[in-house]
């Protein structure tokens, strides 16, 4: 009778066991969650990684967060050591002149110079060192795995910097994962398909929004034959890797059970840029994303799958994207009565670097040194502002989680 006693208490001490987090590893196998990310060049991302560290300047709460979400505990970095690092660039930049180095090749040679260059070189040496300190404080994922084509810098492996257009750049993918990581207590990998300079009406277009019809230019055009033959080539090219990822799950994604299964859990789409010089494809713009959403399920087979669109925020301001045909029709593919409570637009002009855009019309050329500590690229990339970045992911992951739970809490199936 001891021994039936005893042997119960063990079986429901093992039950109570079993229902802590992490206790059985079978219980903690869970579908892999697959996010596709998609676009032209700001998908891609243009912003070195280091610009990220810039956060540390801000007060607000949320930025805080991002920080310690993209770097690790204990890194060394601080306020005090990036304003130690903006005095030294703006030093830099006074004693040389910027870019060109105005102000030191107009010396003449002799011991001034040398003395000056001297001095500029050990600036120099102190600027780069910090730099090198940011790139190696950021996390590296155990939990999300990213495949990757950013124009030509294609990789995959556990997320961190380097997915974005070079080994040394970011996109939105990068603070996307951490975050969704954070929300979800599964595997995650992310399928990313970026290419820059490409639209939706021609490069992107998708199959339902019908065959597209070349303009009287480009039908006479010596290349007339290709131009036809290249519609939708993104759209195409997108689905192709996806599709090649998912036939070998396990190879991108460690954590993968085949029994278990995967989800393909949302979709998100950052591009916009090249459709605004066209009438037909501003026009078109609305409706060629509503057939993008559906046509994207449909490949998917996934009816409802979350669905979040990034709205063109480059000229930073609501009035300046107010004014934006394709930003507006941006906003009205994601209000379709057929898309209620499953896609969701997301302003990218509210995350916008503001204070790197400072330093930019000020000057960059005049103030290099400081300007490469706040951005990498022209304003059509959001300055290559890792800040700005870094705030987008993790805004398109925040609505990427709401639709999630959104359809949990409505019982809607994917």
């Amino acid at each position: 009778m001891k021994n039936l006693i005893f042997g119960r208490a063990a079986i429901a001490l093992l039950f109570v066991l079993m229902t802590l987090p992490g206790h059985s590893a079978e219980q903690a196998k869970k579908k892999l969650q697959i996010f596709i990310l998609a676009g032209q060049s700001n998908m891609v991302g243009h912003a070195n990684p280091h610009t990220i560290a810039t956060l540390y300047q801000s007060e607000d709460a949320n930025d805080k967060r991002l920080l310690q979400m993209v770097f690790k505990n204990g890194n060394g970095i601080t306020k005090d050591a990036l304003n130690e690092q903006l005095a030294r660039a703006k030093k830099i930049d006074q004693l040389t002149g910027g870019i060109s180095n105005e102000k030191i090749k107009a010396m003449s040679e002799g011991p001034e110079k040398k003395a000056l260059e001297a001095r500029v070189k050990k600036l120099k040496e102190e600027y780069e060192a910090f730099k090198k300190k940011i790139l190696s404080a950021y996390v590296v994922s155990h939990q999300v795995y990213i495949a990757s084509i950013a124009d030509g810098n294609k990789g995959a492996g556990p997320l961190t910097i380097g997915y974005g257009g070079s080994r040394d750049k970011i996109g939105p993918e990068l603070s996307f994962g951490l975050s969704m990581a954070q929300k979800m207590d599964a595997p995650i990998l992310i399928i990313k398909t970026s290419w820059g300079g490409k639209s939706l009406n021609y490069n992107f277009r998708p199959p339902s929004a019908g065959p597209y019809t070349p303009n009287e230019k480009e039908k006479a055009a010596k290349n007339a034959a290709d131009i036809s033959k290249n519609a939708s080539l993104n759209w195409r090219m997108m689905n192709e890797a996806v599709h090649n990822v998912l036939k070998d799950l396990k190879k991108h994604h460690p954590k993968y059970d085949a029994k278990v299964g995967h989800e393909m859990a949302g979709f998100v789409w950052f591009q916009g840029f090249n459709d605004q010089f066209s009438d037909e494809f501003r026009n078109n713009y609305r409706d060629n994303m509503v057939h993008f959403v559906k046509d994207i399920r449909k490949e998917y087979k996934t009816p409802n799958m979350p669905f979040v669109i990034g709205v063109l925020g480059t000229n930073m301001t609501k009035e300046g994207v107010d004014k934006n045909a394709v930003s507006v029709a941006q906003r009205k593919a994601a209000a379709a009565p057929e898309f209620k409570g499953n896609v969701v637009s997301v302003e990218s002009y509210k995350v916008y670097d503001l204070e790197a855009r400072k330093v930019y019309d000020s000057g960059w050329a005049k103030h290099f040194a400081q300007w490469c500590i706040v951005g990498s690229d022209r304003p059509y990339h959001y300055l290559g502002s890792g800040k700005f970045f870094v705030r987008l992911g993790d805004a398109f992951a925040g609505a990427m989680y709401g639709l999630i739970e959104n359809q949990k809490d409505s019982g809607s199936g994917k």
